[in-house]
């Protein structure tokens, strides 16, 4: 067996398969593009879809990866057992509709066993096949696996409903019995039971069928291979580690970790080694996040990165840190992970800044956390049953990021217990909350055969307004493929086209298509890629069309030419943004449309109104510099070293288009756009908000629409200055200013004339004093607009000397309010405001609280007021 380190490894695995014909596709963000179904990417198959659903056929049939992934259904799990992360990688070969298991098979164990590559010990390995596929077993036997190595499990079916599915065989390797945790005897002692001896490394999926609706499984049209070999596993097997943490991709920061902790040592003690390992996992995990454009927030992707922060920082107190630490760990992330992922180095600093931020922030809430579980605790206490509800606990955990171990523990300590069934009710109701919002989405679609296997031809004419003779190669109709089609519509794939398919946030054209004689035959009203990237044009047909014929296609050259401002000017925004917020600014997606655009970043604060400026002002100078907009055909290498940015990983074919805007702006893009940027014209931003978690969104519009946009804020402008009377627009300001005066003053009037009226209630008011209990209260509903006016009062009763309590209450448009005043001579007979007011509010339907001499509650039901006044009199009498 060879000694490797995980760089080594990695290569190794890639260049096993690189040699077996494969493409190595580049590890992708973990964000998800176009995927609504996945939070995160949390396989090497999940960027496969669009490949095995075939709704994209790929150049290789033939690809391997190692994919950074995330997955956070059992983060409480992480640091207790050897294999649980949050984050890891995925290596994986995978084929689409190419080979299957006999090559599949063989490949795997030569992987796993020749001198070459791994060299494990062959008596170590085991696999587990679906029992009813014989074919697996067979072809394992002709491999080399001993036949008492090869288990037969009912589990090996990988079925995820609806979809793609199929037998998978699963690779243990033996750790021996040393390492086991059940006993030599035990039923779970054996290659796929629930043990540490046997170790899953490799799974293997045979996907050949699909699961329809009604059950019933047929063959697919092409039958894939979905493998996943889990990285951290094997390289712990690689370098005789007794868990994934003591691999050198952990063991970097647990050290760096100890230097910051108040003496402790990573070894030593098993709960200080679940800290330390939490927080190697978790800031592995939130730096690759943040660095692929996530942030912390209260929902999504923002919540579990919140999570992991908040989860890490305590672990970290735990082993005596206090303060912010967790950020001073990336750049030993980064270092580990170099010679894969370069990214994470380059953008340590804005990672560091986004988890300091984040850790300062959890700073601060855990002070106002630990007051409530000091609350909680005491409030147990006092309970018969010495139990801190489940609703509690969730809201500690939710609210302010303690764990429930957390909460746990600090029970224990005072002899309570924690509701864990109740916890795990609230904790699931939420996850069920998180499901419904992402939607009852299928995972993996189903594959359309008619549109797989046309493999026609077919060429986007960039820059081409009018194809005058472009023959019509496939018809589709009821996704079938027809000679003639003569009904309402069809799907049109010509060998040549002006036609644009939508891409890259860019709209598809609409145009029109005539037959040679001039006769319209048909409108254009989308287009889209095809599995094997032909432009697939979807019509509405107006005469009948047939296959062979040679068709005139003739695109909307005004839409066009909107669709080449807005996108030449997304290009624009993307650098000006990059200059003024910072290279660590992503593009988070963007819709290009001939009316308008839009350009969503990657941002942890709102633009100010001077950066929003800025931008707008650095781009329209790219108009008016009249740069040209230069397109080079070339290679992914050379673009990338000719600066480009490749926006989204793993969308670009072996030929790229690079976008240069002379050294401004370098981007792959396969969009259409403008010769020069002096064609934009000019360039407005008409709005920047925030759409989700660490998103924002900048709207804007060019030329002709930028002009209708102005024009109607100056025929705004022209209507509010004739309102304010000003006599020119430089003088609404001033004109504005003396308004608002105006106003003040008014209003300040009237505040003092309504004090006075107060003050002529309050003499009627504070006369009806009564004796309650020793004490002199007054009570009463008073003839006032509302909690203001109520405190105004009882300020005034404060100086008045006229009773000991004060209970007043209104009534305004349906709502209640109520302020109860103590002096000390109520206060030293053991009353409390805050009291009161608690037994008071729930009559008038309202909640509230306050200080011991003063409270005040809100509620809905007025017509409760005088009940409440009587219960508070009567809580007083006791």
């Amino acid at each position: 067996m060879k000694k490797l380190t995980s760089s080594e490894f990695r290569q190794m695995y890639l260049d096993f398969f690189k040699e077996h014909g494969h493409m190595v596709l580049p590890s992708q963000s973990l964000i998800p593009q176009d995927d609504p179904t996945l939070l995160w990417i949390n396989s090497g198959v999940a960027t496969m879809k669009k490949y095995f659903d075939g709704s994209v056929v790929p150049k290789n049939r033939r690809i391997t990866s190692s994919q950074k992934s995330i997955r956070t259904n059992d983060i409480e799990n992480v640091g207790k057992t050897a294999r649980h992360q949050t984050f890891f990688e995925m290596l994986g070969n995978f084929s689409v509709g190419d080979y299957f298991r006999d090559e599949a098979i063989p490949w795997a164990w030569e992987f796993l066993t020749s001198p070459k590559w791994l060299g494990l010990d062959k008596d170590k390995l085991y696999c587990t096949v679906y029992p009813k596929d014989v074919d697996s077993q067979r072809v394992w036997e002709k491999a080399g696996m001993p036949k008492d190595h090869i288990i037969k499990l009912e589990d090996n079916f990988w079925d995820i409903g609806e979809g793609p599915c199929g037998p998978d065989t699963e690779i243990f390797y033996d750790r021996g019995q040393e390492n086991n945790d059940v006993a030599e005897d035990d039923p779970e002692n054996f290659p796929g039971g629930e043990n540490a001896r046997y170790l899953e490394i490799w799974n293997i999926v045979f996907s050949q069928y699909n699961h329809l609706p009604n059950g019933e499984y047929v063959d697919q049209p092409h039958k894939n291979i979905d493998t996943g070999m889990g990285l951290e596993r094997v390289l712990s097997i690689l370098q005789d580690a007794p868990t994934n943490f003591e691999t050198d991709l952990f063991m970097p920061m647990i050290h760096e970790t100890e230097k910051m902790s108040a003496g402790k040592k990573y070894a030593t003690n098993k709960e200080d080694d679940v800290a330390f390992k939490i927080i190697a996992d978790h800031v592995r995990a939130v730096s690759f996040a943040i660095g692929d454009g996530a942030l912390p927030s209260n929902s999504g992707r923002g919540y579990v990165l919140r999570r992991l922060i908040r989860r890490a920082d305590l672990n970290g107190k735990r082993l005596g840190i206090n303060g912010a630490f967790l950020y001073k760990l990336v750049p030993v992330v980064g270092k580990v992970m170099e010679s894969h992922y370069p990214e994470v180095l380059k953008q340590a600093p804005f990672i560091q800044k986004v988890i300091k931020n984040e850790e300062d922030r959890f700073g601060a809430t855990l002070e106002s956390g630990l007051t409530l579980l000091d609350d909680l605790i005491e409030k147990a206490s006092a309970n018969d049953d010495k139990t801190i509800s489940g609703k509690d606990a969730f809201k500690l955990f939710d609210t302010y990021g303690f764990p429930y171990e957390l909460t746990f523990e600090a029970a224990q300590d005072k002899g309570l217990k924690v509701d864990k069934a109740g916890f795990d009710k609230e904790m699931e109701a939420q996850k069920e909350r998180a499901r419904k919002a992402r939607g009852d989405l299928q995972s993996m679609g189903r594959q359309d055969e008619t549109l797989m296997n046309i493999k026609d031809k077919s060429e986007f004419e960039y820059g081409v307004y009018e194809e005058k003779h472009a023959k019509l190669i496939d018809i589709v109709v009821n996704d079938k493929l027809v000679d003639k089609a003569d009904g309402e519509s069809a799907t049109l794939i010509f060998d040549k086209t002006p036609f644009y398919a939508e891409r890259g946030g860019q709209v598809a054209d609409h145009g029109d298509i005539y037959d040679q004689d001039g006769d319209l035959v048909a409108k254009v009203i989308n287009v889209q890629h095809a599995p094997n990237d032909q432009n697939l044009h979807f019509v509405d047909l107006v005469l009948p069309m047939e296959k062979g014929k040679e068709y005139v296609l003739k695109i909307d050259a005004h839409r066009r030419e909107g669709l080449r401002h807005s996108h030449t000017a997304t290009h624009l925004i993307h650098a000006a943004l990059r200059e003024v917020l910072g290279e660590h600014t992503h593009q988070a997606g963007s819709l290009v449309d001939p009316d308008f655009l839009r350009f969503d970043f990657t941002a942890i604060d709102p633009m100010t109104p001077r950066e929003i400026e800025t931008v707008e002002r650095l781009v329209n100078q790219k108009i008016w510099e009249n740069i040209e907009v230069k397109t080079t055909i070339t290679d992914p290498e050379t673009g990338k070293k000719m600066g480009a940015l490749a926006l989204f990983n793993g969308k670009y074919g072996d030929k790229v288009r690079v976008v240069q805007v002379n050294d401004f702006s370098i981007e792959f893009c396969g969009g259409t756009h403008c010769a020069n940027t002096a064609q934009i014209g000019i360039f407005k931003i008409i709005s920047e908000q925030a759409i989700g978690a660490g998103i924002r969104r900048i709207e804007a519009v060019t030329s002709e629409k930028a002009y209708e946009y102005l024009a109607n804020r100056d025929a705004l402008l022209e209507e509010i200055k004739k309102e304010v009377k000003a006599t020119k627009a430089e003088d609404i300001k001033t004109k504005i200013t003396s308004l608002e005066e105006e106003l003040h003053a008014s209003q300040k009037k009237a505040s003092e004339l309504e004090s006075e009226i107060n003050a002529a209630k309050a003499s009627d008011i504070f006369e009806n004093v009564q004796e309650v209990n020793g004490l002199k209260v007054i009570a009463a509903i008073a003839n006032v607009n509302g909690m203001n006016d109520l405190r105004e009062l009882a300020d005034n009763w404060k100086s008045s000397n006229k009773s000991d309590v004060l209970v007043l209450a209104c009534a305004n448009d349906g709502k209640a309010n109520m302020v109860i005043s103590l002096t000390d001579a109520a206060l030293d007979k053991g009353l409390k405001a805050g009291n009161l007011i608690k037994v008071a509010a729930p009559i008038f339907g309202g909640g509230g609280g306050g200080r011991p001499n003063m409270a005040q509650a809100g509620g809905k039901n007025p017509a409760g007021l005088k009940d409440a006044i009587a219960a508070v009199i009567n809580e007083i009498n006791k």
